[in-house]
């Protein structure tokens, strides 16, 4: 789609400086000493009508495509249940014993305002699922690294998924201004292999 639209977008932009240069050189003062008199004419009205609908429609239809399997939340092998609040994160694990704990920023831990006292975890090679609200105002769960970004909002249950390919700590951050320490409330998920997770949630 990016590939489309560069090219369309390429496509445009010269047909415009062409049509900027055919306009310069024809009908400057010198070549077109008697400006035209023309007011109105259909056929061109109708074509840059037409055309920018037509380009929008071919648009449209593989954007549609596009946003509708964004929402294809594949088969999750992990559940977890992100809660933003003033200024924290609260993770709760449903499949596990329906578990919930707190995670806040810690002031000794490396990287400074990322480290957390207690981070997510998940399993290394699996679809988490991660479902996403707040509890007071909007928040957002925002993780560059595995490409998520989607609002908590109070009251609705947003959800989004995520595949880790590599073991580590990945680190994200509250992406919505929600008051005066939105910048101090980090994410922190520790991805770790199938029996270090088996040992955490015990």
């Amino acid at each position: 789609f990016h590939n489309f639209l560069s090219v369309l977008i390429i496509l445009i932009t010269l047909f415009v400086l062409a049509l900027l240069v055919i306009v310069v050189m024809k009908f400057n003062a010198k070549a077109n000493p008697v400006p035209s008199r023309t007011t109105h004419n259909t056929l061109i009205e109708v074509v840059w009508t037409l055309v920018p609908v037509l380009i929008l429609v071919g648009i449209a239809v593989p954007s549609f495509r596009l946003l509708f399997l964004e929402l294809d939340v594949p088969k999750a092998d992990l559940t977890v249940k992100a809660t933003g609040k003033q200024w924290y994160w609260s993770y709760a694990y449903p499949d596990n014993g329906k578990f919930e704990f707190d995670s806040l920023m810690a002031q000794d831990k490396q990287p400074r305002l990322l480290g957390v006292d207690n981070e997510m975890v998940v399993p290394v090679n699996k679809v988490i699922r991660v479902q996403v609200t707040g509890a007071d105002v909007i928040h957002a769960f925002a993780l560059p690294a595995f490409g998520v970004k989607i609002d908590a909002i109070p009251g609705r249950l947003n959800e989004t998924w995520f595949k880790a390919t590599k073991t580590g700590m990945f680190y994200g951050q509250c992406s919505e201004l929600c008051g005066k320490d939105h910048a101090f409330m980090p994410i922190a998920i520790r991805v770790v292999n199938d029996q270090e997770f088996a040992s955490w949630v015990e």
